[in-house]
């Protein structure tokens, strides 16, 4: 009589712990199917924007000017039409190309459908590691000091366009609200097929890793970043 009684007891625990993953797999699914939309929102409007800029953007991709990344981003890569070596200032070059693309680029994005969507737009500069020791002893410091300077005058020279200046005060304020200037230094350089030398472990790249970035980040980022999140508490 008692192991049946042990027996019913172990059984009884095994149906409450049933009815606890039933109800964890419930509201899992629930949670799943109710992101699901915002999750196809976030994919769509990604792939809707990719697509104008790549449009857009068409002949200077073609000529081999800038790349449009999957990740919206706009991507100079002329490492040599840039900035001279070790220096901070925009070339001749490089002012006439930004003269030319970004009152496009800025035009595309204040009548995007969905900038209400746009969380910041970066203005990265990423560098190789060349060390500048009259920067800093340190060559990331060194280098961190150079792509951030290198992007705030990036910032500023397309403040000095007179299309930017020639925007109304509702649209400079949101143009403000949105742009960030980012110094990467070396740590997201490039080996020689493109992926970041420093997580491939292959050699840095120095023309590639030289670069100028403009990227483009929408809420769905905040979105998709809160879903991950919710789905760790569930394991």
């Amino acid at each position: 009589m008692k192991r049946a009684n042990v027996w019913m007891s172990v059984s009884d625990l095994m149906t409450g712990l049933m009815i606890i993953f039933l109800f964890i797999a419930i509201a899992y699914i629930s949670k799943v199917q109710s992101n699901q939309s915002v999750l196809k929102d976030f994919v769509d409007n990604k792939k809707d924007m990719h697509g104008k800029m790549v449009d857009k953007f068409k002949s200077e991709t073609q000529n081999g000017t800038v790349t449009i990344g999957g990740d919206l981003s706009l991507r100079f890569e002329k490492a040599e039409t840039l900035f001279p070596m070790g220096s901070d200032e925009l070339t001749p070059e490089f002012k006439r190309t930004l003269a030319e693309i970004m009152p496009k680029y800025l035009d595309l994005i204040l009548n995007e459908s969905k900038k209400d969507e746009i969380r910041e737009i970066r203005i990265e500069g990423h560098t190789d590691d060349t060390p500048y020791p009259k920067l800093n002893s340190d060559p990331y410091m060194a280098n961190l000091i150079l792509s951030q300077r290198r992007a705030r005058n990036v910032m500023e020279y397309i403040r000095s366009l007179k299309e930017y200046k020639a925007y109304s005060p509702e649209k400079k304020r949101l143009l403000d609200y949105w742009f960030t200037a980012n110094g990467l230094s070396y740590g997201k350089a490039l080996d020689r097929d493109g992926g970041y030398a420093l997580k491939t472990g292959k050699p840095i790249d120095a023309k590639k890793s030289r670069r100028v970035e403009f990227r483009i980040i929408t809420t769905g980022e905040e979105v998709l970043e809160e879903f991950v999140d919710s789905l760790k508490n569930y394991n």
